[in-house]
């Protein structure tokens, strides 16, 4: 009976998916992405890649080495946080901005919070944003075969055609890992047959979006304009990389929905209404702020007296 009646300290519940084998896998899910970049815009997306990675992961051992921290950048999420951030930015991008938003997205986003599971927006889009206050014209410089040219959805904006066999296959401007619908999908596959994530929040964003594009835009259920949507702006990989993320989400399934209608609402608002073409950066981290109110509003009622209070 007294063997019966002992309890261990927690964690009860025990898993052989470590943090570092998480971030392990996202790595390898975002290789077909990051590989395409760099067929796609030539070596300056690779040194913008190696770049980026290298100041996260030196930015966090610094900090952790001054603070007297113990250091965790064998967990690989520094590395997940530069590659995601090398991602989301042009292939023109100077080095140097490029520093400098990998700086701010692990010091201030990550490590100023208590480091990985204490921050509240995802690091990689808080730095991506940063950069796009600081250098608006640069960050929203596209260049493609030498040229300087406007991506597929400012094009949509000014009512121009789009090839959308390009949007999916990738062979048209924009961030280093967004371009390739089909490279993308092939990384958030493999995240969702490890179980690494499931398609409640990726679902219901992309789903709300198309709803909410279909029933309130001009255009409404025009399926080559709603596939054009889907396919631009780093609309995919931000539902399967970004939106994911296990500290910025809800733990709830219920608030998983809810999440995932907030941003396909959000990214709908800042398409149509706004002067930018994107929006799904902002919807995302938006989004990741109200976390904790979705969670308080859907966490299941505890079981026994007093669970109603």
């Amino acid at each position: 009976m007294n063997e019966m009646m002992h309890v261990s300290s927690n964690p009860h519940t025990r898993s052989r998916m470590s943090t570092s084998r998480i971030m392990f896998f996202v790595i390898i899910a975002l290789l077909p992405a990051s590989g395409f970049g760099i067929w796609n815009f030539g070596y300056r997306a690779a040194v913008l890649i190696a770049v980026c990675i290298a100041s996260c992961v030196a930015s966090e051992f610094i900090y952790e080495k001054l603070m007297k921290l113990p250091v965790t950048i064998d967990d690989l999420s520094a590395v997940v946080t530069g590659l995601l951030l090398a991602l989301n930015l042009p292939p023109t991008l100077p080095w140097w901005m490029a520093v400098l938003g990998s700086v701010f997205a692990i010091i201030i986003v990550k490590m100023l919070f208590g480091g990985i599971g204490q921050n509240f927006m995802n690091p990689a889009l808080g730095g991506r944003c940063f950069l796009m206050i600081c250098f608006t014209a640069k960050m929203t410089n596209f260049t493609y075969d030498g040229v300087t040219q406007a991506t597929p959805l400012a094009l949509i904006r000014d009512g121009a055609s789009v090839e959308l066999f390009k949007m999916i296959v990738g062979t048209i401007p924009g961030t280093i890992g967004e371009t390739s619908t089909i490279a993308i999908l092939a990384g958030a596959i493999l995240l969702i047959v490890m179980g690494i994530i499931d398609m409640r929040i990726p679902g219901s964003y992309l789903l709300s979006f198309i709803l909410f594009m279909g029933i309130f835009s001009d255009r409404g259920f025009d399926i080559n304009y709603l596939a054009a949507q889907l396919c631009g702006g780093g609309l995919m990989l931000g539902a399967f990389f970004m939106a994911t993320d296990y500290t910025t989400s809800p733990i709830t399934d219920k608030g998983k929905y809810i999440y995932g209608i907030i941003m396909g609402f959000l990214t709908f608002i800042f398409r149509s209404f706004s002067s930018a073409a994107e929006g799904v950066s902002y919807a995302i981290i938006i989004s990741n702020l109200l976390v904790p109110l979705i969670e308080r509003v859907t966490v299941p009622k505890c079981f026994g007296k007093g669970g109603e209070s």
